[in-house]
Parts: C-alpha cells; sequence; structure tokens
C-alpha cells in the first residue's frame, strides 16, 4: 500500500464503490489492474474487521433480511463446460435496520440452510435488545432464526404467484405469517431490504447483470462487498434518514470521508503488523534453543594437563 499515495487510495475507492469495474477504474487513475486488486484485498480486509469489530450492541428494533443473487466466474448452469473451477451461482444474503438503514452483518454463500444459520448466528450477536424480524417465505430462515436468537419476534412475508397476460410469473399479492414471538403485523415488510438490493446492484459493478463485470475470484468479490458496506454505513448519507447509517445507529458522531477510510485501513496494518512482530519476538524469547542439527553433541574431554598421556580422552568421571 506504500507504492500508491494517500490521495490516489482514496480515488481507487472511489472509483469502485461508484460502480466501475477494475479495468475502467484503472483507466480513471492510472494506476495499475494488478495495484488495484492489491489494494482492493487490503481495503476488503480491513473494513470487514473494522465493521465487525465496532457493530457490536446495536440499538436496531426491526430488521429486515434477503438475500441477492449474483455469480462468480460463470452461471450455475455453464460451470460444467467453463474452464477451471468456478463457484458459479453465489447469494449474498444481508440484513437491515428499519429505523438506521444501517446494513449490520451480511455474508456469501450459497442458499442453503447452513449458510443461513451462520449468517443468523453472526447476525444475533450484534444487538443489544430484542428485535422484530421479518423475511420472505424461504424455509431455512425458520431453523437458523430461532436456532440463533434467543428472544426474538419473527414473521414472515409470503408472496403469492401468479401469470400475467404474456404467462410470465407476478406477483400477485402477499400474505404476513407470524412464526416466532409476537411480531407487530404492520411492521411485517421487505421493502427497504429489496430496495437495498437495488442499492448493491447500481453501486457494486459485480452484481450488474448482463456484463462483463461479474467477479472472477470469490475472495475479490468478498472483499469488493466489504468495502461497499464500509461506504454504505459510515461514508454516505441516506436519502431517508439525511445522515449515514452509522451516524443513526451512534457508531460515529460525523459522516466519514473516504480519506478517513484510507486512513483507517493504514491505521489497521500498522496495528496488524505491530502484532505480527510481537508475537514472533515473545516466541523467539519462550522457545527453548534446540542445538544445530549441522554439529554433534559434544563430549567432555580431560584437560591435556591433568592427564598428560591420555591425548585427551573422554572424561568419564
Amino acid at each position: 500500500m506504500s507504492r500508491i499515495n494517500h490521495t490516489k487510495r482514496a480515488e481507487i475507492l472511489r472509483c469502485l464503490i461508484e460502480g466501475n469495474s477494475v479495468l475502467s477504474t484503472s483507466r480513471i487513475t492510472g494506476a495499475a489492474k494488478n495495484t488495484i486488486i492489491k489494494f482492493l484485498a487490503d481495503a476488503g480486509e480491513a473494513c470487514s474487521a473494522y465493521q465487525d469489530e465496532h457493530m457490536r450492541n446495536l440499538p436496531c428494533k426491526v430488521l429486515q433480511l434477503d438475500e441477492v443473487f449474483s455469480f462468480v466466474g460463470c452461471r450455475e448452469k455453464s460451470k460444467a463446460k467453463a474452464k477451471g473451477a468456478h463457484p458459479g451461482d453465489i447469494y449474498t444474503w444481508t440484513a437491515i435496520c428499519a429505523a438506521t438503514k444501517l446494513i449490520p452483518s451480511w455474508r456469501v454463500g450459497d442458499r442453503s440452510s447452513s449458510t443461513a444459520f451462520a449468517f443468523c448466528s453472526d447476525l444475533s450477536k450484534r444487538f443489544a435488545e430484542r428485535v422484530q424480524i421479518t423475511t420472505d417465505g424461504l424455509a431455512a430462515y425458520r431453523w437458523a432464526i430461532g436456532g440463533n436468537f434467543d428472544s426474538v419476534d419473527y414473521a414472515q412475508l409470503i408472496k403469492i404467484y401468479g401469470k400475467d397476460e404474456d404467462g410470465k410469473d407476478v406477483v400477485i399479492r402477499t400474505e404476513r405469517q407470524p412464526i416466532f414471538g409476537n411480531p407487530n403485523m404492520d411492521l411485517v415488510s421487505t421493502s427497504f431490504a429489496e430496495r437495498s438490493n437495488l442499492t448493491l446492484r447500481m453501486g457494486n459493478r459485480r452484481f450488474t447483470r448482463l456484463t462483463n463485470g461479474f467477479s472472477k475470484k470469490l475472495e475479490n468479490h468478498c472483499h469488493m462487498l466489504s468495502v461497499f458496506f464500509m461506504h454504505y454505513n459510515f461514508c454516505r448519507a441516506h436519502s431517508t434518514i439525511k445522515t449515514t447509517p452509522a451516524c443513526a445507529a451512534g457508531l460515529t458522531d460525523h459522516r466519514w470521508t473516504l480519506e478517513e477510510v484510507v486512513e483507517m485501513i493504514d491505521a489497521y496494518f500498522d496495528a496488524k503488523m505491530e502484532r505480527l512482530f510481537e508475537a514472533a519476538f515473545s516466541e523467539r524469547l519462550t522457545r527453548p534453543r534446540a542445538a544445530p542439527r549441522s554439529y554433534p553433541p559434544q563430549i567432555p574431554r580431560t584437560p591435556w594437563y591433568l592427564d598428560p598421556d591420555g591425548e585427551g580422552r573422554p572424561h568419564n568421571h
């Protein structure tokens, strides 16, 4: 990261979060493609660690959960013919607070019950009070939420599909079903979650449909999501609440700039390097010293002046 200056790194982040691909970011900023990908990996690691650490004891009370479809490398139907091992279809599981518009947790994986359980396990540790949750009718949510939240008010918004004039599947109505606890049925909705999905697709080039900007590696896909959610939560003022979600949730007292994000990334890696140095130094001090393998064990010998005729025989007493 020291090879590009502070301003250039903020410019790279600004291009990536505004829907530019890596190649277009390279053309705009003049930075090399590999430099951008390396910085994206560093930024993703730092942003993920920062949000995981600070998004605790949140004041959120009403949550909406949903999954966003995307793919890495190729579509699921093309995996058999594609060269190389590609993850194929993947989903980004997100949760959004209805009041603060904060996205406190997300997870990348398939649409299975195991991914739902892991997502809800992380989500359940982040709130100070009892929450109400709304999801769609995916069956995996019932087991995942019930197995991770000790006390929760949970309801599902079931979409009923029908056919339009052209024979296409369309939603003709919805039904609200309470599942756990005592949810307020007037708050049962997934509108905020679906709108945040649109924000993700519009702001993250890797989610744009019918383009070649999709992710080629799962690691870079996850790093870009961490950077995007960092900008969404801390830097971007939401049009409804007129401030950032992090400010509304009390995580910060001001709207962050991308230059501050770059400073946070630098601070993270400085602290990481210091921890690695301290760990290595401590291990060196505490590790028992062993004789080098290249030297045979040394046997004490009797000094010549005590045994002039022995020619330095081994000392056996």
